[in-house]
């Protein structure tokens, strides 16, 4: 069993995260970005420091509005470094401003990010950590791979016998849900 789905169930930080986020898919853009921004900022870190920053990096990142952080220059971004309520550190705030920017561009060429990863489907994990280090910054293979988990473009992210994974199920793949 994904020990996840074992210790985040009631848990007070991961339990709403585990049901009702995590490999769930997910098309709107805003939400897209938000999670490709927590596992950026997770790199190193718990995700359970992520989760309790989650708030105060929402609001720092202007609701993760890809326009919105784009549109950031270099004062922004050296004001987000002074915020205590977000994770500090300069390469990866710069890689979230980049990855806005290489989003917008997703817009034109594909439609947009959620139309970009479909295009892409499927792929194993070593084929889409390549594509997104081509595509944008700060995306090392642990981060692709739990974005892409998070958002059900790989599996894995609940047990079988988790009863979220039934849930998921009923769903569908992200790619299906277009």
């Amino acid at each position: 069993m994904s020990q996840y789905c074992v210790f985040a169930p009631g848990h007070p930080v991961h339990h709403s995260y585990h049901a009702e986020e995590y490999g769930f898919p997910q098309r709107d853009e805003a939400v897209l970005f938000e999670r490709l921004c927590l596992e950026i900022m997770q790199a190193g870190l718990s995700w359970e420091l992520i989760l309790k920053r989650r708030a105060g990096m929402r609001a720092a990142f202007l609701g993760f509005d890809v326009d919105r952080v784009a549109a950031m220059t270099p004062a922004d971004e050296t004001k987000l470094l002074a915020n205590p309520a977000i994770i500090r550190n300069r390469l990866k705030v710069a890689a979230i401003v980049e990855n806005a920017r290489r989003i917008k561009t997703l817009r034109d060429t594909h439609g947009g990010l959620a139309s970009w990863l479909d295009s892409h489907h499927p792929k194993t994990k070593p084929e889409w950590i390549k594509l997104f280090k081509t595509q944008f910054k700060f995306t090392g293979g642990e981060i692709v791979g739990e974005f892409l988990m998070s958002l059900g473009y790989l599996p894995g992210a609940h047990a079988a016998s988790c009863p979220i994974h039934g849930e998921i199920a009923l769903i569908g793949p992200p790619w299906a849900r277009v």
